[in-house]
């Protein structure tokens, strides 16, 4: 995670690119959390508009992340790789050096070391946590996963070493218990929680940068006094329905540095590295609270809804 708007990158099978740009609209929609997330990654440098193309085209956009577990030499050693469904656990890990040496040192990015994603294969259930880490290295943090089934962990950090970029390494983790599997939200373009409207415009292209506006209003009225959180007004995570790949971006500026204002809405110049359907959770911070909006969106083909749950914020939403 960084300053600015960074696409959190992965394997190298995919590409895709999310640079952020603060806009004007009505807003975003809470993600019920057991706790307000913590997250901010290293993606707050201004970004370039869509029609700048920041340098690079469709082809050339950095591979998504988070479908590999070890990447320029740094490998996330998941400790509790099983935990039971319903039943508060220490969520362990290490991130390791080509040597095999836990890594201690890490770039602080939007006030923290780590941020740690978790979500269910489904996409239904999504935590953006922030855990302790230990003097050896071990990183930790309580987690109480709702439901059986599969989950995927998403490391988002920085190496405290010259020229170290940024890495998202994910891992599986399993939830023990009854499972039973959910259908992924139907495409929609509002998402309400905890007294918010979110609405979305714009659409997700493969292989082309578009921009996608979210809107916050409250009671009818458009939420014009949006507050910092973690350094930035908006934070976005995409995952890709099948093999979740992770994108994660933030909007363009940071507050105070005269780029941008607080306002109704975020924009964010967004490329899909492929067709196919995507969820997006967006995090914002209105009224001394973080909530959350989920959205799922299709990227070229059809847009036809599938049944599932309703769109809004997560069914569990996420812990920090």
């Amino acid at each position: 995670m960084n300053t600015g708007l960074k696409i959190t990158t992965f394997a190298a099978a995919l590409a895709a690119t999310f640079t952020a740009a603060y806009g004007v609209g009505r807003g975003i929609d809470p993600v019920v959390a057991d706790s307000p997330p913590k997250h901010q990654d290293e993606h707050t440098r201004p970004s370039p508009r869509p029609e700048e193309g920041g340098g690079h085209t469709g082809h050339e956009t950095p591979p998504a992340g988070g479908l590999q577990i070890s990447e320029d030499g740094y490998t996330l050693d998941l400790r509790t790789p099983r935990v039971t469904a319903g039943q508060r656990t220490d969520l362990r890990f290490t991130i390791r050096d080509s040597g095999g040496r836990a890594v201690t040192a890490y770039q602080r990015e939007h006030d923290k070391e780590l941020h740690l994603v978790v979500a269910s294969r489904d996409l239904v259930t999504y935590r953006h946590l922030h855990p302790t880490r230990a003097a050896d290295g071990t990183w930790s943090i309580p987690v109480d996963l709702p439901r059986a089934g599969g989950y995927r962990v998403f490391a988002d950090f920085t190496p405290a070493k010259k020229d170290a970029r940024n890495l998202t390494l994910g891992a599986d983790l399993a939830a023990s218990g009854p499972y039973q599997p959910k259908k992924l939200p139907p495409a929609s373009t509002t998402a309400q929680t905890n007294g918010y409207e979110v609405e979305l415009a714009g659409a997700l292209r493969p292989g082309k940068a578009s921009e996608l506006k979210l809107k916050v209003s409250r009671a009818g009225e458009p939420v014009t006094d949006l507050q910092p959180y973690l350094g930035a007004y908006g934070h976005l995570v995409a995952l890709r329905s099948g093999d979740l790949a992770y994108l994660h971006v933030h909007p363009n500026g940071e507050p105070g540095d005269g780029s941008t204002r607080p306002g109704p809405g975020i924009s964010f110049s967004a490329t899909a590295p492929s067709a196919g359907s995507y969820r997006l959770f967006l995090d914002f911070k209105h009224g001394g609270k973080v909530h959350t909006a989920a959205f799922t969106v299709r990227a070229g083909g059809a847009t036809a809804a599938e049944p599932g749950t309703p769109q809004g914020h997560p069914e569990d939403g996420h812990g920090h």
